[in-house]
């Protein structure tokens, strides 16, 4: 109902910048929610560009930043964050730092870069959703909504980082996908006997919690996680939730509420070496 497409000129990188001939877009739910003014916030630019993901190879870069990265495959992030001209378009230009090298290849090239601009948004919020406490090796980790598109990176790069990962799913059609990627064990989130079989599987209690719905799970949060646990929030239901406080105070838990567009830019540029790695 608000895209109009058009012409525009061809976008010149600036000072520390490339310009990506894009190959992919990725869209999110986050792109879909900055156009209907989602939490009451407008249009911040008179014409945008929208996504913030997507993947191509560089084809011209600007004062300060190295000619050999000219030809390079990447995949971007960030580019319609507190900026009006994103990637769906031919081209776009971000500064260097967000544009990020993927490995050579031919024959798997497109396929790479397909992935890879969907890593972004999600990716980024994923492995934070996990990892904002610290790493993960030896501990038990627990993904709600883990055949999502957060949900399934938070589950691949927590396994990936030497987690036991369990995994919440809403439909059962998807339990045997998040086995597959790596869950030890995989329930739905209306099982009533949820909590009992958390507990079973992890008796003192899981170390992490990838959070899809804070409002609507803390409670269950409180009750399987271990003294000393973390939970990375990506998304609430409800604005001012209610919590268990003492609950929680009493386990000395940890929130993390994230807010993937303003992760502090170390915290990006970490989660991004990883992604790419894995």
């Amino acid at each position: 109902d608000v895209l109009v497409v058009g012409e525009m000129p061809q976008p010149l990188p600036g000072e520390g910048e490339v310009r990506i001939r894009l190959a992919f877009s990725g869209i999110n739910p986050g792109d879909v929610k900055k156009r209907s003014g989602w939490q009451g916030s407008p249009m911040p630019y008179p014409r945008v560009v929208p996504h913030s993901d997507g993947a191509g190879v560089i084809d011209a870069v600007g004062p300060g930043v190295p000619q050999a990265r000219i030809g390079q495959a990447v995949w971007c992030y960030g580019a319609q964050s507190y900026r009006a001209f994103g990637t769906a378009a031919e081209a776009v230009v971000v500064p260097a730092a967000l544009a990020v090298p993927l490995p050579d290849g031919a024959d798997w090239q497109t396929d790479l870069l397909e992935q890879a601009a969907c890593l972004g948004i999600a990716g980024i919020t994923g492995y934070r959703a996990v990892f904002a406490g610290g790493p993960v090796a030896g501990l038990d980790v627990l993904v709600w909504g883990a055949a999502s598109g957060v949900g399934a990176v938070a589950l691949q790069m927590a396994h990936r980082g030497g987690a036991r990962v369990f995994a919440v799913v809403r439909r059962a059609e998807h339990l045997p996908a998040v086995r597959a990627m790596g869950a030890a064990q995989a329930w739905l989130a209306d099982d009533p006997a949820l909590v009992d079989h958390v507990r079973q599987a992890a008796s003192a209690g899981v170390h992490r919690i990838a959070e899809v719905d804070f409002a609507a799970h803390i409670d269950i949060d409180a009750a399987v996680i271990a003294t000393g646990g973390t939970i990375g929030a990506y998304y609430s239901s409800a604005d001012r939730p209610e919590i268990p406080y003492w609950k929680l105070a009493f386990a000395d838990v940890s929130l993390h509420l994230l807010g993937s567009d303003d992760f502090a830019p170390a915290v990006k540029a970490e989660a991004a070496r990883e992604l790419t790695a894995a």
